[in-house]
């Protein structure tokens, strides 16, 4: 009934008249009736509550999907415009660390010693032949490192030293593995495997 006047009516008007319905059906009608009502308003109350809560987590989304992608393109309009490469791995060292709650980040040039667990193009994070379960277990408590590379070929990589407890989302992760990349164009535009 108060579909044609949700847009002019605020929520607690439209509570107050709902609470009026179930006292008049209260009033008018028996036990049952009244508790059938409440019951009904109750169920109203429940579905509206979890569509509140709905669409204030796609708030939330849509708000953190617009700081990705401004993330993204400022690294994109920096890797094409900046004279030296190393402006760019700069900037996405910093992006790095804020995005993954990272407590340091730093680029290594040309080189792959070790085995650390590594942060793969899909943004799942792999330890030696195994996946490591971020959404649960957080980052590992040693570094990680996210390759770099440029027209195919390997130019360096991001070693991130995680913050203890931090569980970036996935969504996160890909950003990272985006910036990433546009931290390799930018060294492989420069043409010199290190700036």
């Amino acid at each position: 009934m108060l579909l044609p006047w949700r847009d002019a009516l605020p929520n607690t008007s439209v509570s107050l008249v709902l609470v009026v319905i179930v006292v008049a059906v209260a009033a008018m009608g028996n036990r049952p009736a009244g508790a059938l009502a409440a019951i009904l308003l109750l169920i109203v109350g429940l579905a509206v509550s979890q569509l509140a809560a709905r669409a204030r987590q796609l708030k939330v989304i849509a708000i953190t999907d617009a700081d990705h992608l401004a993330r993204i393109r400022d690294t994109a309009t920096l890797a094409q415009n900046a004279k030296e490469p190393n402006v760019v791995v700069d900037r996405v060292t910093a992006q790095l660390t804020d995005l993954l709650h990272l407590r340091g980040c730093r680029f290594e040039y040309g080189t792959l010693i070790g085995h650390p667990p590594r942060l793969d193009q899909d943004g799942t994070v792999t330890w030696g032949r195994k996946r490591w379960n971020v959404d649960r277990r957080g980052l590992p408590d040693t570094e990680v490192e996210l390759r770099t590379f440029g027209n195919g070929r390997f130019l360096g990589r991001f070693m991130l030293d995680p913050t203890p407890g931090a569980k970036p989302s996935l969504q996160a992760r890909l950003v990272a593995v985006t910036l990433a990349d546009q931290a390799g164009a930018a060294i492989d535009t420069a043409g010199t495997g290190r700036p």
